[in-house]
């Protein structure tokens, strides 16, 4: 059995049709994208406004918590190391 590869035609654009054609195509696609920016549902300033301070103060009380494990942490190892210098000296 043969199979034969048929390549795919490529059409070679010659003078000014490829600019042209580079143009429209531009052309489109940046009227395609306002038109796509019109669809998008756009939050209000006041959405925008509390959405900023949630995320400025979800990130104050976690840096908050991590700080309070830190320090539990840090007298946690405190304690095992007067623990241990007690016993060994």
């Amino acid at each position: 059995m043969d199979v034969k590869y048929n390549p795919p035609r490529v059409q070679v654009e010659t003078g000014n049709q490829g600019k042209v054609a580079k143009r429209k195509s531009l052309f489109g696609y940046v009227q395609e994208l306002k038109d796509e920016m019109h669809k998008v549902s756009w939050t209000t300033k006041e959405e925008l406004k509390l959405s900023t301070k949630v995320v400025i103060w979800s990130t104050f009380l976690f840096g908050f918590a991590v700080y309070i494990v830190d320090l539990c942490m840090k007298g946690a190892l405190e304690l095992i190391k007067t623990i241990v210098h007690f016993i060994f000296g």
